[in-house]
């Protein structure tokens, strides 16, 4: 069964830097491509990163270019977002995300906080 675990959020000032982390279970990690999303309060979940199965293509939401980047390490089934000059409205719960198989998987998510 899929399983997604996301960590790495926290409580941090505005330009600062996180890295979260999405350890995966439950399919062929190295063949699937994967996502970031997040949801501010009161608002939808938006793409923020996308990265295909080998790392060759990336995708970033505009709000997020050049700050944000995307990346895997396939032998270790972990999905990274490494997250610099972080503004106020990045805060946001930060969720990992697979479609397999046609159906949405994502993990319980991870706060960030950015204060000003």
């Amino acid at each position: 069964q899929v399983q997604l675990v996301e960590s790495g959020g926290g409580l941090v000032q505005a330009g600062g830097s996180l890295r979260l982390s999405c350890a995966t279970s439950g399919f062929r990690f190295s063949a699937e491509p994967m996502s970031w999303f997040r949801q501010a309060p009161g608002a939808e979940r938006d793409l923020v990163a996308f990265i295909t199965s080998t790392s060759g293509f990336t995708k970033y939401a505009d709000s997020v270019k050049g700050r944000f980047t995307i990346s895997r390490d396939n032998a270790k089934n972990i999905l990274y977002l490494q997250m610099n000059d972080l503004k106020p409205e990045d805060t946001a719960v930060y969720y990992c995300e697979i479609t397999y198989w046609g159906r949405q998987y994502w993990g319980q998510g991870t706060q960030v906080t950015v204060s000003s």
